[in-house]
C-alpha cells in the first residue's frame, strides 16, 4: 500500500446495506490508514451543535420520515379545518438537525484523512476528486445471518430491523437529495461481501482509494475505460449494417 500516494487522498465515504458489514469495513479501514471515523459519533456532535439531547438526534439521522410527515399522518382522519401546520419550531429542528449533517460532512472532509459511513456523504462529496465513494453490499441471506449472529435477533426480528434499516436510509437520501443510494454511478466502486470476508473488502477499498489519488491532476484524456485501449481488431460480430435492426431476421 502506498501511503504517500494514499495521503493525497482526503476521505473515503462507505454507503452500505444494512447487514452487509459496511459499517465494520469502515472501521477497520479507519484503522488501517491511521484515519478519523466518521459514523454515529456525528449524531453526538450535532446534538451538541443544537443544544438537544443526543437520542433527539438520532431520532433523525439518516431518516426520511420527519416530525412534519409524523403529524400530519396522525391527523388523517380529522376535519381539514382542525390540521394546522407544524409549529415553527419543529421544521426548525428539522432543517437545523440537516444543515448540521451537511456541515459536519463537509467539515470533517475539510480535515482531511477521514472515512465517513453514510449520512449523504457520497453525495455531498461528490465532486470531489480526492474522496473515494464505496458502497458495500452482500445477499440478503448473508445480511440476514450477519444481522442474527451480531444483534442477536430471532430470524423475524432481523428480516424487520433489515427492512426497516434499508428503507429508512433509501428514504433519507431520496427526500433529501434525490437519489437512489443503489444506484451504482454514486460509486468509485461496489464490494460484495457475500463470499469476501471483510478484511479482504478493506483490501479492495485501500488498492482503489491508491488507484485513485495516483489519477489526481490527471489530464482528462488519461482518466476512463478507453485509456490505453486498441480499436477492435475486426469488425464486431453484433454490428449491423446501416438500415437493419439489432436481432432481424437475414
Amino acid at each position: 500500500m502506498d501511503l504517500d500516494a494514499i495521503s493525497r487522498m482526503r476521505a473515503v465515504t462507505v454507503s452500505r446495506e444494512y447487514g452487509s458489514g459496511g459499517g465494520e469495513v469502515a472501521a477497520r479501514l479507519a484503522e488501517r490508514l491511521g484515519w478519523q471515523l466518521i459514523d454515529h459519533n456525528v449524531v453526538a456532535r450535532i446534538a451538541g451543535d443544537l443544544g438537544v439531547s443526543e437520542e433527539e438526534a438520532a431520532s433523525l439521522d439518516e431518516r426520511a420520515e420527519s416530525l412534519i410527515s409524523r403529524i400530519l399522518s396522525s391527523v388523517q382522519g380529522m376535519e381539514y379545518s382542525l390540521v394546522v401546520s407544524p409549529p415553527p419550531r419543529t421544521r426548525s429542528y428539522i432543517e437545523l438537525y440537516n444543515d448540521a449533517l451537511r456541515h459536519v460532512v463537509k467539515a470533517a472532509s475539510d480535515s482531511g484523512h477521514v472515512v465517513i459511513v453514510g449520512r449523504g456523504s457520497q453525495v455531498l462529496l461528490q465532486d470531489y476528486p480526492d474522496v473515494l465513494h464505496a458502497r458495500v453490499i452482500a445477499a440478503y441471506e448473508k445480511r440476514l445471518q450477519y444481522v442474527m449472529q451480531r444483534e442477536e435477533l430471532s430470524p423475524d426480528a432481523a428480516r424487520r430491523r433489515i427492512h426497516v434499516k434499508d428503507r429508512d436510509r433509501a428514504r433519507f437520501l431520496m427526500t433529501q437529495y434525490h437519489c437512489d443510494p443503489s444506484d451504482p454511478h454514486l460509486y468509485d466502486l461496489v464490494v460484495n461481501t457475500t463470499v469476501l470476508e471483510l478484511d479482504a473488502a478493506v483490501d479492495v477499498i485501500a488498492l482503489a482509494l491508491e488507484r485513485k489519488a495516483r489519477k489526481l491532476g490527471a489530464p482528462e484524456q488519461e482518466v476512463g475505460p478507453a485509456v490505453g485501449m486498441e480499436p477492435y481488431p475486426g469488425e464486431p460480430a453484433d454490428l449491423k449494417p446501416k438500415g437493419e435492426e439489432p436481432g432481424s431476421a437475414d
